[in-house]
């Protein structure tokens, strides 16, 4: 402990007010004669007005000193109310001299202060208050030995008969003003029973409020400096070592056990990412400002110990957090951290577990960047995908897949082996419909009362998968996956179209052939037909241009190159995320009005493609007598149409039947299509990306008129 002699703040440097300049020999025998502890007579104390002043005055000035360390005196007692702990004052003996009692009073709110912080040292001092107010306590114990030593100081010039009551009054004043701000703290934080960085932040606010006394907000602002030394300890295992190590609950981020990493294959909102470990409430103001900052250096350096990558940050004694002040050192020291961790983990997850060619191959198969593999697979996978949800075997579209895979060029794809098929219980309209984050309700109006189409087959509900393994889960999430899922369905449904198109088509070109060599039948049915296929290949040839070329492809090369300049993991799962929204957006899937009218337009060129082959036949029954040598040809193609005509075929068997129905067709389609023009348009204002398609349909849409 420091010699109280030499404590530079309350010594006793101005002797003149004290009794020195009195004759000393006759002080010291009044002193000596006066045996304070031989006051009482049988055991009973007089009033202290049966004495003289001075004696009084040496009276008071002993019992002063007393009451300076919290201890009760003869004449000067502590009142206390029961089960209120900060209802604590000092009265005085009413016979005391007046001018006596003033210069009392005066002092008691020091021994008042006194008491008040000695409680909350004993009571804070205990391990459930948290390391905080451990440290808050151990700081004010400092304070008041140094307090204790000015008072023993103080009674030892008394002994020697060098002090007045005037004089104890003076050497009281400097220690008045901190004492009480002390004071008026640990009652707030008694009466709050606050802990942690609440703590602090009381500290700094008291501070800043006595930015008038200087000494007073020195004071407090060293107070806060050694409470906040336990809790900057935390914060630097968090951010050196992504370590929480937090035993009384004060750290402002708190880590969720319960979720797991692997619960990213489920959660479609990734809370492991956002929730595993998350921002509470009571950030210190000191680091409000980077709460955010601070949370992800840890988080990153988390993802790299579960992977089972050692990193250690370099750590010198210049990059300590073991205090903070004005010159913002311990900001330095933590954006470096976040630089490290953040450039650290980037480069694992690139560099070791292959980011962008993970993203690369879910392009080639869920974009349908290379659908090689794909036109195989529907061609094998025909049969099973035109069943009903509940006669589907995905084990056997699993297989066919597999085959497709070996037998095209995506062999040579490492990844290959990652992608799975999977059959939805929903179709695509309702499938968006389900993504809340996707469509807001409020905004569209009925959406959720469309009741979903019955009869439903692998074709509308098919989709492929992906596996994703850690640390990759954490930018190709559930979440992400699904949003791939819903373009690939929108796309494989169009190459579905686009496929039964073509095969009506040819069945088209199989019929010319024998109408040209048979009879004349310029502009009758036949042609007419042929003229409505063109139409609605042109359609769906132009969508699907629209969505590969104009849209997916220019897009993924925007995320592509994004991602290569990204600084953080956040930075990488914002550009992915924002890449998938888009594309979402821009494929018409977040456009509930423009989705349902292309959904119709879809549903006419199908059912168009499946009445096809009744119509022609019909039309060309005239030529089967002439035309024996071609009968092997129609013949081979009625097996490819045999058994995929629906129920609500049109089967005909003259050519007036033909005619009509064909013109049901076509005015169906045009009607369609005249529709989705306009709303095109309107739409394109608001959405520019609109404006090549909508083009594309109003000129197509004059083109149908002539």
């Amino acid at each position: 402990m420091e010699n109280p002699a030499s404590t530079p703040r309350w010594n006793l440097e101005r002797p003149f007010l004290t009794g020195r300049f009195h004759q000393e020999a006759k002080t010291t025998s009044l002193f000596s004669e006066l045996k304070l502890d031989s006051f009482s007579n049988g055991g009973l104390e007089k009033a202290i007005g049966c004495y003289d002043t001075a004696i009084q005055e040496l009276i008071v000035i002993d019992d002063l000193l007393s009451a300076l360390l919290g201890i009760e005196g003869r004449y000067i007692s502590i009142k206390r109310v029961h089960g209120k702990e900060n209802e604590i004052s000092f009265q005085v003996d009413a016979s005391m001299d007046l001018t006596l009692q003033e210069l009392a009073k005066r002092i008691f709110p020091l021994c008042e202060s006194f008491l008040f912080i000695n409680q909350f040292v004993e009571s804070r001092s205990q391990f459930k208050k948290g390391l905080v107010n451990h440290a808050f306590a151990a700081a004010l114990r400092a304070l008041l030995l140094d307090y204790q030593a000015m008072v023993a100081q103080l009674e030892h010039q008394f002994r020697l008969g060098r002090l007045s009551t005037q004089g104890l009054w003076f050497y009281c004043q400097p220690v008045m003003g901190s004492m009480q701000a002390l004071s008026a703290v640990t009652r707030k934080v008694s009466a709050s029973d606050i802990a942690g960085s609440a703590v602090l932040n009381l500290l700094q606010s008291q501070a800043k409020a006595m930015a008038g006394d200087n000494a007073v907000r020195s004071l407090l602002e060293k107070m806060t400096q050694c409470a906040s030394n336990a809790y900057l300890g935390i914060l630097e295992r968090w951010v050196y070592e992504g370590v929480i190590d937090d035993p009384y609950g004060e750290f402002f981020i708190v880590e969720n056990k319960s979720l797991r990493k692997e619960s990213l294959y489920q959660d479609y909102d990734t809370k492991y990412w956002r929730c595993r470990y998350s921002l509470k409430e009571g950030i210190p103001t000191f680091l409000a400002n980077i709460a955010g900052m601070i949370l992800t250096t840890g988080k990153y350096l988390n993802v790299m110990r579960e992977c089972g990558h050692n990193v250690q940050l370099p750590v010198s004694e210049n990059s300590k957090l073991m205090s903070f002040g004005s010159n913002h050192q311990y900001l330095e020291c933590i954006k470096a951290a976040y630089d490290f961790s953040s450039s650290e983990l980037l480069k694992l997850i690139k560099e070791k577990y292959d980011l962008v060619v993970k993203l690369r191959s879910i392009k080639h198969y869920l974009l349908l960047d290379q659908g090689d593999f794909l036109v195989h697979f529907m061609d094998i996978a025909r049969d099973e995908l035109s069943k009903k949800l509940d006669d589907i075997s995905v084990e056997k579209l699993q297989s066919l897949l597999d085959v497709a895979l070996r037998s095209t060029a995506a062999a040579a794809d490492p990844c290959h082996e990652d992608l799975t098929c999977c059959v939805e219980r929903m179709s695509l309209p309702k499938s968006l419909r389900a993504l809340k984050d996707l469509v807001d309700s409020r905004t569209l109006p009925g959406i959720n009362d469309e009741e979903e189409p019955m009869g439903i087959t692998g074709l509308e509900t098919f989709s492929l998968s992906y596996k994703v393994r850690w640390p990759l889960s954490i930018v190709i999430s559930w979440k992400s996956l699904s949003k791939y899922q819903l373009i690939f369905r929108f796309l494989f449904h169009c190459k579905h179209v686009e496929r039964q198109l073509c095969w009506a088509w040819q069945v088209h070109q199989v019929g010319l052939g024998c109408s040209v060599r048979s009879l004349n039948i310029s502009g009758t049915s036949i042609s007419r037909s042929s003229l409505l296929c063109r139409s609605m290949l042109k359609f769906i040839n132009s969508l699907l241009h629209y969505l590969t070329f104009e849209v997916l492809e220019p897009n993924w090369h925007v995320m592509h190159n994004r991602i290569q300049t990204a600084k953080s993991i956040d930075e990488v799962i914002r550009h992915h995320d924002f890449f998938l929204d888009k594309c979402l957006r821009e494929c018409l899937l977040l456009l509930p009005q423009l989705l349902k009218k292309v959904e119709r337009l879809k549903l006419l060129c199908l059912q168009y493609a499946a009445a096809t082959q009744c119509l022609i036949s019909s039309s060309i029954d005239v030529c089967k007598s002439e035309e024996s040598s071609n009968s092997l040809t129609r013949s081979e193609t009625s097996k490819q149409w045999n058994g995929r005509t629906p129920k609500g075929a049109i089967l005909s068997a003259s050519n007036s039947t033909v005619t009509e129905s064909i013109l049901k067709f076509e005015k169906e389609f045009n009607s369609e299509l005249q529709s989705l023009g306009p709303l095109l348009s309107k739409s394109s204002q608001a959405e520019p990306y609109l404006t090549h398609l909508a083009q594309w349909i109003l000129g197509m849409e004059i083109t149908n008129r002539f």
